[in-house]
């Protein structure tokens, strides 16, 4: 990647401190971008600022922050604001799902999910994504997964999460086509992070066989993304199956989708 490609840009990436948002970081610094860098766990997220300051001299600024509470995210774009700090690109990592039936998982955790992958993205994006218009420039992330195109038995919440990143991706890009702004979902299969551990489930021989490795993933999305192309499902076994998905009548796509993710 061009290591100059964001040069004198800024880039927020949220849920930076494990997994997709570490590696988001890594590939932004390495593209010349200064780092705003957002989560709950301040530890992590020191180590990751330490590890890019060494590696390429930019500027990594940490924020503490839960992204589920409106407040939060409102308080994280003024406090940008009024600090002078210009939001160039935004990638909307931050979010977990759940494993298990949707009746037995307790609601408290779904609302907590969705709350996250689909209201705090949209709010951020929101809050973002209207500087970015008036300057005339800029770039979107979204996280989707290969669960958008699908519903998912096991993952119902999560997967119809996912469904709404992934149109609202696809509508945002078409609406900012004259703005200079882009919008790109990045949609991965399993990737070897803390999302399993995080949902609950345990890795069954489909997810253990096309298994992609963070790094990998963070670079497909950030390439697409630069190219300000609307979509990208990694991996090409992942992209052959979000593919069929649209030729299945629903009630096969849900049974094949419990089929391989089940932890009989």
């Amino acid at each position: 990647m061009n290591t100059q490609a964001l040069g004198g840009k800024t880039a927020l990436v949220t849920g930076a401190s494990s997994g997709l948002g570490v590696d988001f970081a890594r590939e932004l610094a390495a593209a010349g971008a200064d780092l705003i860098l957002v989560a709950r766990r301040e530890e992590l997220l020191q180590r990751l600022q330490a590890e890019l300051r060494d590696a390429h001299g930019g500027k990594v600024d940490i924020i503490c922050c839960d992204l589920a509470h409106a407040d939060n995210r409102q308080k994280l774009h003024d406090d940008l604001q009024a600090a002078g700090r210009q939001v160039d690109v935004l990638i909307n990592n931050a979010g977990f799902g759940l494993f298990g039936d949707f009746h037995e998982v307790p609601w408290e955790r779904t609302d907590q999910m969705l709350q996250l992958d689909i209201v705090a993205l949209s709010h951020l994006t929101r809050l973002f994504l209207s500087d970015m218009v008036m300057r005339g420039d800029g770039h979107i992330m979204l996280i989707g997964s290969t669960g958008s195109f699908q519903p998912s038995p096991g993952y119902a919440a999560y997967a119809a999460a996912k469904a709404y990143v992934l149109s609202f991706g696809h509508a945002l890009h078409f609406e900012l086509r004259k703005t200079g702004v882009s919008c790109t979902v990045v949609c991965p299969g399993v990737t070897a992070t803390e999302f399993l551990e995080v949902s609950g489930q345990k890795k069954t021989f489909y997810q253990k066989a096309t298994m992609m490795d963070s790094a990998t993933v963070a670079r497909m999305g950030v390439r697409r993304m630069l190219a300000r192309k609307p979509e990208i499902v990694t991996g090409w076994v992942n992209a052959i199956n979000a593919f069929q998905m649209r030729f299945l009548p629903r009630p096969l796509a849900a049974w094949l989708a419990w089929y391989f993710m089940r932890n009989d």
